[in-house]
């Protein structure tokens, strides 16, 4: 059996990703500051800890790799000046997997990082101006594991967006292809919880996205999701 230990557990990834994980038979130890409405389940402990400030490595103590599912609101206050979730956090993530002795690392990232072309106008031209503090952050988030020696892998998706799992993405280096935007949260939890268990795409940045209908991409949907 495989143990993970998953941060933001309780976000719209991480959520996914722990019940995944525990219906594929794993045991998950979710790192979470506080998640009063966490399920008791078998297979799933809850580790409490800030990521930012406090030594996680009692959090990482025999398991068998970290995957982080950390990330920041869409509040536009949030999105200006967001935490240093990528920065400090990945910092104090790497510490405490030295300390417990542990080598896999699962991140989000996002494809954006090193592409800010894709999907329509209408979506760019509004969505890079918000994220750009964030993407930064991640940008830095990647120099820090690519200086580190831990075994890590920067998952990249597109555009987030809610609905089931399909398993059905498309996984290409660095940046996801032209025709692609949207990224489902639990085909991105599907496929780190994959490299947690094979080991894939070691030291590299894989980009994920899938064909969704045409809805989904719409200037409808940039509007009501960009304004929450």
């Amino acid at each position: 059996m495989t143990t993970f230990a998953v941060l933001g557990a309780a976000g719209g990834v991480g959520r996914a990703l722990v019940d995944q994980a525990l219906a594929r038979g794993h045991s998950v130890r979710a790192v979470e500051l506080d998640w009063p409405e966490a399920e008791a389940r078998d297979g799933l402990e809850l580790c409490r800890a800030d990521v930012l400030n406090d030594d996680l490595s009692a959090c990482f103590s025999g398991v068998d790799a970290v995957l982080s599912c950390l990330g920041v609101g869409n509040a536009a206050k949030t999105l200006l000046d967001p935490p240093p979730l990528y920065t400090r956090g990945t910092t104090n993530i790497l510490r405490g997997m030295h300390q417990a002795g542990v080598d896999r690392l699962v991140v989000i990232s996002a494809s954006f990082v090193e592409a800010k072309n894709r999907g329509p106008l209408y979506f760019r031209l509004p969505a890079m101006a918000a994220l750009h503090n964030v993407l930064d952050q991640m940008a830095e988030m990647e120099a820090q594991l690519r200086t580190s020696d831990v075994d890590w892998t920067a998952v990249r998706p597109g555009w987030l967006m809610e609905g089931a799992v399909t398993g059905d993405y498309t996984v290409t280096a660095d940046v996801i292809p032209e025709d692609l935007i949207r990224t489902r949260m639990a085909d991105v939890a599907h496929f780190m919880l994959d490299l947690g268990e094979n080991g894939g795409w070691s030291r590299q940045t894989p980009a994920l996205a899938r064909k969704e209908a045409a809805e989904a991409s719409s200037l409808s949907t940039v509007v009501r999701q960009m304004i929450g």
